[in-house]
């Protein structure tokens, strides 16, 4: 039995199979079981005719087209026996002109709801639904996960693991192929414009330097937060909803987010609940606590997913945990690519087993993982993009000043939302610009930003700790760079 169903419906058969349990807001919060996030070892493409000469076989695992068709004679033979099945039929890309139609199967209807949220609902019928893709998420089918694409046969496989994001972030990587071909962009990042519509930004930036929260702007319009295109006409979303990280989340500092969790169809994963209310504070699930809900429930979330403009700045957003890099960087395009593909941010004690200080972590085009072609392709087309359109390029420290992470401070939000606020306003492109001689990189000189976030060693104790702690993040920047 198939179930295409709204989101209404698949809240109550939910709960109602107890998959998990509905919150007095409206909202749902579940769990993932062992996965709470991508098993990034269990994703193969298939090797064929398409792809042997165009993936980057040395970062991604391959799979022959034999094993794959054997895995999708399973597949199907367990769809075949399970019921109930759910089918969200969707489209990815808002761009009418660059969209693709999936269809998504699922044992169980939060998964369903998931798609739901995170895609576009088809409006076709009750015109034949004719897909570019079809999803198979039968998590309970396997304990190990697998995630398994054919690029050619437009099919995803996925089991083992109950971590929604795979199957959002299968169809993201199958754009980050499919796009480029045509010379357009595909991008992880957010994205928003003035309210007129004009004046597009988009912001890079890996999982905690704050990508979410800046794009999220009552003073600006919400185009999308988390997977976007550069095409040939202007910026569009792929998706029709958000997929949030939600540890930490405060409701004074990202009220638009704390809404948007709270709110009827939002779907809670591995957030720890106290007397039906949520607390985010709290990771002893996982530090990877998420939030995924439709772009409705952001007040001011675009209608149309898309704008036929270029941007006017692209924003590069880094959590240094050392405390060396300034609160905001310029970068030419020369600089700005160098950073894509560097990726850079760093992790922190308590965001995995293990990390004790802070690391250094690279992610080139700050989605490495989604990326199958050779990193270069996606850094040319930038480059081309950019130049082209005169874009203006930042790199906005949201880590650490006054020392390292565990002695110096969290950059204070209100400052970064200034900074963002002046790149948008046009203030920042105006101002002169001076060379930070421990970094590299150029500064522009803001009267209304503290001298010592801007010059960052004036706020440590110790001037030789900083110089020392400089000259080693600039030595991993240049280690790193030579391997791309």
């Amino acid at each position: 039995m198939y179930f295409n169903l709204d989101s209404t419906t698949l809240s109550a058969l939910s709960v109602e199979r107890k998959e998990s349990f509905l919150l007095k807001t409206g909202a749902i919060c579940t769990t993932t079981g062992d996965y709470t996030g991508r098993a990034p070892k269990a994703k193969a493409y298939v090797l064929d005719d398409l792809t042997k000469d165009t993936i980057d076989w040395n970062e991604n695992n391959s799979i022959t087209e034999e094993e794959f068709n054997e895995e999708l004679v399973s597949f199907l033979k367990y769809k075949q026996e399970t019921n109930p099945v759910f089918c969200q039929q969707v489209k990815a890309v808002r761009d009418p002109k660059h969209s693709i139609s999936i269809e998504v199967y699922t044992e169980m209807a939060k998964h369903s709801l998931f798609a739901r949220n995170m895609f576009i609902p088809s409006t076709t019928e009750p015109v034949p639904f004719s897909p570019d893709f079809k999803v198979y998420h039968f998590p309970l089918k396997e304990k190990e996960a697998k995630v398994l694409v054919s690029l050619k046969q437009g099919i995803v496989l996925i089991t083992g693991s109950h971590y929604s994001g795979e199957i959002k972030k299968s169809i993201f990587s199958a754009l980050n192929f499919i796009l480029p071909a045509s010379g357009h962009l595909p991008m992880h990042c957010s994205v928003n414009v003035d309210k007129d519509r004009k004046n597009p930004a988009i912001f890079f930036g890996l999982s905690g330097t704050g990508k979410t929260t800046l794009s999220s702007d009552e003073k600006r319009i919400l185009i999308g937060d988390d997977e976007h295109g550069w095409t040939d006409t202007g910026v569009t979303n792929f998706e029709g909803g958000c997929y949030a990280k939600t540890i930490k989340l405060s409701k004074d500092a990202e009220p638009q987010i704390w809404e948007a969790c709270n709110k009827r169809h939002a779907i809670l994963e591995n957030v720890v609940m106290i007397d039906d209310t949520p607390d985010f504070d709290d990771g002893s699930i996982t530090e990877n606590t998420r939030a995924s809900y439709p772009c409705d429930n952001v007040p001011g979330a675009d209608k149309l997913g898309y704008v036929l403009e270029h941007p006017t700045n692209v924003v590069m957003l880094t959590c240094d945990a050392f405390g060396v890099l300034p609160a905001v960087m310029k970068l030419d395009p020369e600089s700005a690519v160098k950073q894509f593909l560097l990726g850079y941010t760093a992790k922190v004690a308590g965001t995995e087993a293990g990390v004790k200080e802070p690391q250094a972590t690279f992610s080139a085009c700050f989605g490495a993982p989604f990326m199958p072609r050779r990193t270069k392709e996606y850094a040319d087309i930038l480059r081309k993009k950019i130049t082209q359109h005169n874009t203006h390029c930042w790199l906005v420290n949201t880590g650490w000043a006054g020392g390292s992470y565990g002695t110096g401070t969290r950059m204070p939000i209100s400052v970064t939302r200034l900074i963002i606020d002046k790149i948008h306003d046009g203030t920042l492109s105006e101002c002169e610009t001076f060379l930070h001689e421990k970094t590299g990189f150029y500064v522009p000189e803001c009267k209304e930003i503290p001298k010592e976030l801007l010059r960052p060693e004036l706020g440590w104790n110790d001037i030789t700790e900083y110089n020392n702690k400089a000259s080693h993040l600039v030595k991993l920047f240049e280690d790193q760079e030579s391997q791309l």
